[in-house]
């Protein structure tokens, strides 16, 4: 039995982390030239990614999706999280910081949404898209109030800006997808062929575009380096496998897929609240190494999961 979900494990994570390094490797040899890097990027993050969200949310079952329960096991873990690595932070550098939205804040996109298809089926994306909804909206606006309140740099929150993050294609996707599911409107045969021929070519493009980001950082090792992907990869997925277990209620499927969600790795947009350029350095480092160790912590998360 063991040897079987092993296998299941390394047939699922393979194919992810495979694309990850081809795409690294591509950029580190720049045999993809950095416009090229660009382009493709915004055909992925413009179009593919949101009709892949468009026809997984248009299809979805959306009963259990839309339960608060689903959201509390997810989010509460998280804001505990930013608050206490914050804290951490603050008093180890005397000075404030983003390392708390570096430590809760997960490439949900870029690795989730792989993981999760090729690991529970498209079906249980319905449990990452209630998440993904709201994840950048809330963990962005509690960066943004800690920012404005202890950052000593007379900065306001700046809510138009947040609200603004609602309007990414993504989320517009997200919004159109679930718009069709509970309105019932029917999408013509030879139009969802069209849907469904962009959404395949979301994945691999955008595990892709991680690799060739990855190329573009420097590995800059340090304790709170190693702190911070610690409490990424190993305490918050913890953390909300012990509410799961506090809070019952879900389905075991749907509990998997917050704890992996929990348990990837860092994601890129951390690094737009960078304050300076050491912080810059130990985001790039933690968004780096964490998406590496992630190739061995995800397995064992998945095996954890499946015992």
């Amino acid at each position: 039995m063991f040897g079987e979900t092993s296998m299941v494990v390394v047939n699922a994570l393979v194919p992810v982390f495979g694309l990850i390094f081809l795409g690294w490797f591509l950029g580190a040899r720049r045999i993809i030239p950095t416009e090229g890097h660009k382009t493709l990027g915004i055909i992925t993050f413009k179009l593919f990614m949101p009709v892949l969200l468009f026809s997984g949310l248009a299809r979805a079952d959306l009963l259990e999706a839309l339960s608060p329960l689903l959201l509390m096991l997810y989010f509460i873990p998280a804001f505990a999280v930013f608050i206490a690595v914050n804290m951490w932070v603050h008093r180890r550098l005397g000075r404030p910081s983003s390392m708390g939205l570096a430590a809760s804040y997960s490439n949900n996109v870029l690795v989730g949404i792989p993981l999760i298809t090729v690991m529970l089926g498209v079906e249980s994306l319905v449990y990452l898209f209630a998440v993904l909804v709201f994840h950048s909206l809330l963990l962005f606006t509690l960066q943004s109030i800690y920012n404005a309140f202890w950052g000593n740099r007379g900065e306001k929150v700046d809510w138009k800006a947040l609200l603004s993050s609602l309007a990414n294609p993504l989320i517009i996707g997200l919004f159109l997808g679930a718009l069709v599911n509970l309105s019932g409107l029917p999408v013509p045969g030879p139009l969802w062929h069209i849907v469904e021929m962009l959404a395949a070519a979301a994945l691999p493009t955008a595990l892709l575009m991680l690799g060739m980001s990855l190329a573009s950082y420097r590995l800059y090792l340090s304790g709170t380096m190693a702190m911070l992907t610690t409490a990424k990869l190993v305490i918050f997925p913890l953390l909300v496998l012990g509410m799961g277990w506090l809070l019952p209620g879900l389905t075991a499927d749907a509990r998997t897929v917050l704890v992996l969600m929990a348990a990837c790795p860092t994601g890129i947009n951390v690094l737009a609240f960078a304050m300076g350029q050491e912080d810059t350095r130990i985001l790039g480092s933690v968004i780096f190494l964490s998406t590496v160790m992630a190739a061995i912590t995800l397995p064992v998360w998945l095996l954890v999961l499946a015992a």
